[in-house]
């Protein structure tokens, strides 16, 4: 008999109250219960939603950055054992019914990390995103030899030997592209698979996400990690 793999879902959020619990129970409408959530200091109460929902709720009391927020995320799911997490944003534009593709993924392939790329085009990213994603991905391949379609998506799948394997420093948005280099350090083997995006005036109005400034700020710490 067959045993289940234990998938975690790792979401780190920021000031998310405002949709988490609509985040989360479409994760566990497709099925998937062991939810690891990282309140990244939040101040508008998002902790406080997290404790009425059938998560495991971490918290950093002073916002530290989104790179930060995974790190502790996935140490946690050392500890709980994980044979694969899966890392989702917390604003909802990520579709809980690609995970399956995730875990399918996994299944029929050896594979250490699994990487969503979005349709630029089709999911209408904002242009000041699809500009930072496009600078991001060609110095990815300059920097670190990886083609990667979509090197800024947050939706993501690693093994536990993955897990093991990346180290990360930065705990801003440029964690993404850090773990590229970890994968290409580390001689990790990866796969892309097509993702949807639903881009929402919510999750559009999201002022930490990827832009041309923090575009900029990622160029700086993927060359500084070559350097140092």
């Amino acid at each position: 008999m067959s045993i289940s793999p234990n998938i975690i879902i790792l979401i780190p959020i920021y000031n998310e109250k405002k949709v988490i619990k609509d985040v989360i129970l479409g994760i566990q409408d497709e099925g998937y219960t062991r939810i690891i959530v990282v309140d990244d200091g939040s101040t508008d109460g998002s902790f406080e939603v997290l404790q009425h929902l059938p998560v495991i709720a971490l918290r950093h009391k002073i916002n530290r950055g989104k790179g930060a927020a995974l790190r502790t995320g996935l140490e946690a799911a050392k500890i709980l054992s994980a044979d694969f997490v899966i890392t989702m944003d917390g604003d909802g534009q990520h579709d809980p019914l690609d995970i399956k593709n995730f875990v399918s993924a996994f299944s029929k392939q050896n594979i250490d990390v699994v990487l969503g790329v979005r349709n630029i085009e089709k999911d209408m990213m904002p242009p000041t995103r699809k500009i930072a994603n496009w600078i991001a991905d060609k110095l990815t391949f300059i920097l670190y030899g990886i083609h990667i379609h979509d090197s800024q998506s947050g939706f993501r799948g690693y093994s536990a030997h993955a897990i093991q394997k990346i180290r990360t420093k930065t705990d801003a948005y440029s964690y993404e592209s850090e773990v590229l280099r970890e994968i290409h350090k580390h001689r990790l083997s990866y796969t892309e698979i097509p993702i949807h995006v639903r881009y929402t005036p919510y999750s559009k109005s999201k002022k930490h996400k990827q832009n041309i400034v923090n575009g900029i700020k990622t160029l700086y710490t993927m060359i500084w990690n070559i350097l140092t």
